[in-house]
């Protein structure tokens, strides 16, 4: 296979601005993001949510633009705007061909610098967001993760729904939502991360007349590393045929030397259709339709968590069957065959999540945040391919340990009970 250099240049304005591209000669797409480093985690109890909020605010109209003219001139480029909120980030992003640069960016920067956060927009808003939040209780599987993590991190804002709560988003009007803004966009706090068809010098002057005017400043928000209880949780809702599963233990921060074989391990346990959850579970107990492990990592702690709908009747197998995998891997050394699976299959998902202008400008700005260094694929791959079996038993042995599996079953439960003893590893 032939070496894939990638063409990433990084920039840092006086005002501490991070700006990062990378060329991509072969299409004529670019994509860009402004990026804030603070999500969800950062917020105070009483104002859960409102990054969330400020994010679907700045769509409703700037200084200069209204809202529909902000839809209307995007659609009129063939572009595509959108935009995000996460527990560690906000983002902001446009594709569009690359004649359309310019226009993009200035579009961007419009909503990111200067929306005008009207009263009644934002009463309006709160409605919407309401909604949003109505919509997604509604969604089961939305709906046990979401009690999962609200316990895993209990009382920490890590915890805490990146939408917020019917409670919180009541609360939000103009000045403490104007207040939040401000203070999480500060120029020591945004990557401007692009990809595509583009140059990189062009782009960094571009982006400069944008944001110069800014002061240099920082917000110093960074929320406290968040504590793990791993508690059973059974909740009763009746109205659902399934029960919602998930199972968890505390994993590795994002950057940790180690991640490689988590994400092996992750991809071996529940990444999949050959994986053994899926294989053992769906294939050979026919118990679940739906069944996965996910590794969710953030800045300072993280978690391996595996999901699965199943009966009334077989929630307690499908957690036995759970648990047996975490002992398997802890016990038996992973044969070479499956090994060599797992690494394949990571590295060919690796390298297709990597074929859009929009994947790769999104991996720039997350390589940015975490690692302030650029790992190239030659890089990644050559630290997937150096994890051994070993590495991955003792890894199993640090993550699957009894105490540490947290679990919760939501449905109509029915008198279930679930144990220590039931899901001892």
């Amino acid at each position: 296979m032939t070496k894939e250099v990638r063409n990433v240049r990084r920039q840092v304005l006086p005002n501490g601005l991070t700006i990062i591209t990378e060329q991509m000669q072969h299409i004529r797409s670019a994509s860009i993001g402004i990026w804030l480093e603070t999500g969800s985690r950062d917020e105070d109890a009483e104002w859960n949510g409102i990054s969330h909020f400020i994010e679907h605010m700045v769509f409703k109209g700037t200084k200069h633009r209204s809202a529909e003219e902000i839809a209307r001139q995007v659609d009129s480029i063939g572009g595509n705007m959108d935009a995000f909120t996460a527990k560690e980030c906000i983002c902001f992003n446009v594709k569009v061909l690359d004649e359309h640069i310019p226009l993009a960016l200035e579009i961007l920067c419009d909503l990111v610098l200067n929306p005008v956060f009207d009263a009644q927009d934002i009463a309006r808003e709160r409605g919407v967001i309401l909604e949003e939040i109505k919509m997604d209780e509604d969604n089961p599987d939305y709906l046990v993760h979401e009690i999962f993590t609200q316990n895993f991190w209990k009382d920490h804002p890590l915890g805490k729904p990146i939408l917020g709560t019917k409670d919180t988003v009541k609360r939000f009007e103009r000045e403490p939502v104007l207040d939040a803004y401000h203070h999480r966009f500060a120029p020591g706090n945004i990557i401007v991360s692009a990809a595509g068809h583009l140059e990189h010098a062009p782009f960094v002057e571009l982006v400069t007349r944008h944001f110069e005017h800014m002061k240099p400043t920082k917000n110093g928000f960074h929320s406290s590393t968040p504590k793990i209880v791993s508690r059973i949780i059974l909740r009763n809702k009746k109205a659902l045929e399934q029960v919602q599963l998930c199972l968890g233990v505390p994993s590795h921060p994002i950057a940790h030397e180690k991640r490689h074989a988590g994400y092996i391990l992750n991809t071996l346990l529940g990444g999949g259709m050959s994986s053994r959850l899926f294989q053992n579970i769906r294939e050979r107990q026919g118990l679940a339709y739906s069944i996965y492990s996910d590794l969710n990592p953030y800045r300072d702690t993280g978690c391996m968590a595996v999901y699965a709908g199943t009966s009334r009747e077989s929630a307690t197998k499908v957690v036995q069957s759970v648990v047996t995998e975490f002992k398997k891997l802890k016990n038996d050394k992973v044969q070479e065959d499956e090994l060599r699976r797992a690494k394949d299959q990571l590295k060919g998902s690796l390298m297709l999540s990597l074929e859009s202008s929009t994947a790769r400008m999104s991996n720039l700005a997350r390589q940015e945040m975490y690692f302030e260094h650029f790992y190239d694929l030659d890089e990644l791959i050559e630290k997937i391919e150096a994890v051994t079996a070993d590495d991955l038993q003792t890894l199993a042995q640090e993550f699957f340990r009894p105490e540490a599996v947290a679990v919760t079953a939501l449905g109509n439960l029915n008198g279930l009970k679930l144990s220590r003893e039931q899901i001892a590893c």
